[in-house]
């Protein structure tokens, strides 16, 4: 049929996907399986074939797909007021603010909308502090970053990227950024400056495949970070909302950042909602006219917003990532294969780490109907939406163990 003629009803997975080759830029590489409709933790192709959903969009839609508290809550706001812009003000941010303020004890917050827009809103939070509180000169303040970080995909957050790909024909690069290996204190205090102003941490390391740091490291980087009068920054875009098993994967450590960066499951996945929170002395430093952003705090994602932190806490979803997760990752680590190399996690967040590539491994586990995505090349992601079941646990590992013992066997055999 030509292109032109084609109907929605016409179209198929082959049809679509050549659709998309055609006319869209190839920046990712996704599994060829188009989607249709999701409910709860399972998605739906346009043939109509079931899978769990392993990856939840990154951990966007930890509280499920359309979930219904939170999609009816997006229907009656946008039957009023979707966008006013911040020249005037809606009555939707300021109850968010108070409900972020209560949930997580920040003062006061910034929303934007992209998880990469809060983390530069961060960079610049931290660098008018250091200016303004501590007395950086002027262009000179330095921000500290982990090997293997992942905080976005700005021109500046490539920039202190350490991933070639990510920095391949972007430059020139933006200064002021110190690189030292995650998990490692003694490098982080070493690499402190009179100029260093932040300190930019996943406190879980998730693009880099689901790498947890030593027992104990972000308890000293935060005291590295108070005795040196340094802001520490923690990206909890991926990790934060339950999905490590806590509200936020640095509560493991019984800490608090001094500027937490939050985005993705902040909107359960209807819309992109994203804010910076920190304390009042800190978040004082922005005028009118400093920072801004048409679309953040939107009345219609603030609503949403809203919504989705209802359901997390009314639905009781970061005591069940902690409680499945356990037993998930419990599951998987009873795996055996001369091609597995380690399977960590910390709640519904895992990591299972290949000696291949795993991609093979996701295409057999898509005919498996679970969907997940490689990371790193050798590291296949298990993050399903936090209303996953026990049921559904057991159903997926059957599969997952299945895949994993096949194609292991191939390898093995060449």
């Amino acid at each position: 049929m030509h292109p032109g003629l084609m109907t929605e009803e016409s179209l198929h997975t082959r049809d679509l996907v050549e659709l998309e080759n055609q006319y869209g830029a190839h920046n990712y590489n996704p599994l060829d399986v188009v989607i249709e409709r999701a409910q709860g933790v399972w998605v739906y192709d346009i043939e109509g074939n079931r899978y769990l959903d392993c990856l939840a969009a990154y951990s966007a839609v930890n509280q499920g797909h359309c979930h219904p508290k939170i999609l009816k809550a997006m229907i009656e706001q946008a039957r009023k007021v979707t966008l006013t812009s911040r020249a005037f003000r809606n009555d939707q941010l300021p109850l968010l603010y108070k409900e972020l303020h209560e949930l997580t004890g920040y003062d006061m917050a910034l929303p934007m909308n992209t998880g990469a827009e809060a983390v530069e809103t961060a960079i610049k939070t931290a660098r008018k502090w250091g200016y303004k509180v501590k007395g950086i000169p002027e262009d000179k303040a330095e921000v500290i970053v982990c090997f293997n970080n992942f905080h976005g995909r700005t021109v500046t957050e490539v920039s202190f990227s350490t991933n070639a790909q990510y920095r391949d024909g972007f430059g020139p690069f933006t200064p002021g950024f110190k690189v030292i290996p995650f998990g490692d204190a003694q490098a982080l205090e070493d690499a402190i400056t009179p100029h260093t102003c932040a300190f930019l941490v996943e406190p879980i390391q998730g693009e880099a495949g689901i790498i947890l740091p030593p027992q104990g490291y972000l308890k000293r980087a935060a005291e590295i970070c108070r005795e040196n009068r340094v802001l520490l920054l923690a990206d909890e875009i991926q990790s934060g909302f339950g999905r490590t098993g806590k509200l936020f994967a640095y509560m493991h450590e019984g800490i608090k950042p001094d500027v937490l960066i939050v985005g993705k499951a902040l909107s359960g996945g209807f819309y992109p909602v994203s804010a910076v929170l920190s304390s009042w002395e800190i978040m004082r430093l922005f005028e009118p006219g400093d920072h801004g952003s048409t679309f953040g705090g939107n009345p219609l994602g603030c609503a949403v917003a809203r919504a989705a932190l209802r359901v997390l806490t009314e639905e009781k979803l970061v005591e069940r990532s902690a409680e499945l997760g356990a037993y998930f990752l419990g599951l998987l680590q009873t795996l055996h294969s001369r091609d597995l190399k380690d399977v960590r996690g910390k709640g519904l967040w895992i990591g299972i780490e290949l000696l291949s590539p795993a991609r093979p491994y996701c295409e057999a586990l898509k005919e498996e109907q679970i969907l997940c995505k490689e990371t790193h090349d050798r590291v296949l992601r298990i993050s399903p939406p936090l209303v996953i079941t026990r049921n559904e646990i057991d159903w997926a590992f059957e599969r997952i163990s299945r895949v994993i013992e096949n194609l292991s066997v191939r390898w093995l055999c060449g």
